[in-house]
């Protein structure tokens, strides 16, 4: 009997996702411009996507189900970036700085 490939595995898959939801959260925490939170904050959205994913493909009857919360997941973080990098511009025009550390000395 031969073992199952390693993409028929869930845990792996479960696995990339945490190494991603990791890897955002650490970014949050420790990046200290808002165009690298922005990209940390993506890096969840994916894990997301991937976990919705993996159980869709290993757990669900119907294979559409994940892939319509994919989509969604994908629009929500198109409109996220949009407006988050139109916060990001009008924040650079009036203080001509995109990190947070100089932003929080701002507040008076």
């Amino acid at each position: 009997m031969n073992p199952a490939p390693i993409y028929d595995q869930l845990a792996i898959y479960l696995i990339a996702a945490a190494f991603l939801l990791a890897m955002g959260i650490y970014g949050l925490l420790r990046r200290r411009t808002l165009i690298g939170m922005l990209i940390s904050g993506e890096l969840i959205f994916s894990a997301a996507s991937l976990n919705l994913m993996a159980f869709n493909r290993f757990t669900a009857p119907d294979q559409t189900v994940g892939q319509i919360f994919v989509l969604f997941i994908m629009g929500l973080a198109a409109a996220e970036v949009a407006i988050a990098l139109s916060i990001i511009i009008a924040v650079y025009r009036n203080f001509r700085s995109v990190t947070t550390q100089e932003l929080s000395e701002l507040k008076g």
